[in-house]
């Protein structure tokens, strides 16, 4: 919600923003890459959470979504922003999605706007 506040908040229309739900956090890598060979998006905003649990899967999930995001964002070459919190508690994640540690939804917004601005200048020639 806050992402998609602050796009709307930038002038992005509101029949611009595509909205995608996923299973999980893992699946995210794929969600980004179909999107962005669709040919409908300039950028893509990835969010989600992945909290600790008792076991290991965590690290194997917190890596394995770092790392498929960058690989999209690198082969595509399109502005991929991280919005994946990886928290030990529910309360922690809360936390950073509008609570008293702010909102990682506009922080991502914002960032995945910058890089396409940046991508537009430094492909069109532009001075940066």
């Amino acid at each position: 919600q806050g992402a998609q506040a602050h796009l709307e908040k930038k002038g992005i229309h509101s029949a611009n923003i595509h909205v995608v739900k996923v299973s999980g956090s893992f699946e995210l890598p794929l969600a980004c890459q179909l999107l962005i060979d669709s040919k409908k998006v300039s950028g893509v905003i990835a969010l989600g959470a992945v909290i600790k649990g008792s076991t290991n899967h965590y690290d194997y999930v917190c890596s394995g979504v770092t790392s498929g995001l960058m690989n999209v964002q690198l082969s595509r070459s399109t502005p991929v922003s991280f919005g994946v919190l990886t928290c030990e508690t529910l309360e922690q994640a809360l936390d950073r999605v509008g609570g008293k540690l702010g909102n990682k939804g506009i922080e991502a917004a914002e960032a995945c706007l910058e890089m396409i601005t940046l991508k537009e200048k430094l492909t069109n020639g532009n001075k940066l």
